[in-house]
């Protein structure tokens, strides 16, 4: 899957493992580092939604944005880059047709 960044921060610990330490803490840094990695290897977000980390559509005001779990209680959000997102007769999300995505934060939103 094709990933870009929102947040230059976000780019930069995905590119320097020293600073993603740093600034993320050793664990959370190696948890980030891993669901990159599992993002970049699927070929949609559906083949992202049974790995480890349990992604997840959100909903209310972060409707439109997926989440996937780091270390407690901070999560690794990220939108779909097509628009709109597809979605079936039913309104559901088709994750299937997901290619590419946009990181934007790490956030403990609860």
């Amino acid at each position: 899957m094709d990933i870009s960044f929102g947040d230059s921060k976000l780019l930069k610990y995905a590119n320097n493992d020293a600073l993603a330490v740093k600034k993320l803490g050793p664990k959370r840094a190696k948890i980030y580092k891993s669901r990159l990695d599992d993002l970049k290897a699927a070929e949609t977000l559906e083949d992202a939604r049974h790995l480890p980390g349990k992604y997840h559509e959100l909903s209310a005001d972060r409707k439109g944005s997926w989440a996937c779990n780091l270390d407690h209680p901070y999560r690794l959000i990220f939108k779909p880059q097509i628009k709109p997102i597809p979605t079936n007769d039913d309104g559901q999300y088709v994750w299937i047709e997901i290619e590419a995505i946009e990181v934007t934060e790490i956030v403990d939103y609860h």
